[in-house]
């Protein structure tokens, strides 16, 4: 069975980074109310963009997975804001986990406290979403249209953005574990609401958590791949609707 990623796996090499500067960040939301956030900035970041993440299902910015894919995302020259969308009191009550409207709103104001820093106000900007962070990243890209530029997730739930997914306007990849069949089938039903550009991506054999060998190495190429291509200008578009099975997914999509 394999052994879920551990913060330390994945936590540590971020700080040994060579040309990267982290800290700490306290970014204000609603009434006040402080978020806690990590924003890393490699060297060569101006020319790639900055990409926030939101994380879903009740985790936080020290969330194992998406720490892996941001150091990933660093290595290749990216910006990354590592963000908790709910405060520690906040997430001890489930529903807020599902307020989607709530947590793309708080997306919507670190994206505009990333704008107002000297580091990240001339990035491109991206967003990469997992789980019920999905749904928060694809209303927020919404609201905000143009001003992001890219949107990626993971093992997502974009259905619980359904009524806004048709005004999306940055290119989204859907990346789906091929074992995760209730959330590949609500990926696909979603990917057909919109309207922008889109790709649908299925890692052969991974589940919901991609926890697989490689699966969320995977991931991070998908990402990587997708950010380069729209965080630049003059990047070239795809057919919207496109399904694109990575090497050795022997289904058709």
């Amino acid at each position: 069975m394999t052994q879920p990623t551990s913060d330390q796996e994945v936590s540590a090499p971020l700080a040994e980074q060579t040309d990267a500067v982290k800290r700490e960040v306290a970014i204000e939301a609603e009434r006040g109310l402080q978020l806690r956030g990590e924003l890393t900035l490699p060297r060569g970041a101006r020319g790639r963009g900055v990409v926030a993440f939101a994380h879903g299902s009740g985790s936080s910015r020290l969330s194992p997975r998406n720490r892996q894919v941001a150091r990933a995302l660093n290595q290749a020259g990216f910006a990354t804001l590592l963000l908790d969308l709910l405060t520690a009191s906040e997430e001890v009550d489930r529903r807020n986990v599902f307020d989607i409207a709530l947590l793309a709103q708080r997306l919507v104001a670190a994206t505009h406290w990333l704008h107002r820093q000297p580091e990240t106000a001339q990035l491109a900007l991206g967003y990469f979403g997992a789980s019920t962070g999905s749904a928060a990243a694809l209303i927020a890209a919404a609201e905000l249209r143009a001003g992001v530029c890219a949107v990626v997730s993971r093992g997502g739930r974009p259905d619980l953005a359904r009524e806004r997914l048709a005004e999306v306007v940055a290119p989204v990849l859907l990346i789906v574990g091929g074992a995760d069949e209730a959330v590949l089938e609500l990926n696909r039903e979603a990917q057909r609401r919109l309207r922008c550009e889109s790709e649908l991506v299925v890692v052969p054999g991974a589940t919901h958590l991609f926890e697989e060998p490689g699966a969320l190495d995977r991931v991070a190429e998908q990402a990587i791949d997708w950010f380069t291509r729209h965080l630049s200008a003059g990047a070239p578009m795809a057919e919207a609707g496109e399904v694109s099975p990575v090497p050795g997914d022997s289904a058709s999509h």
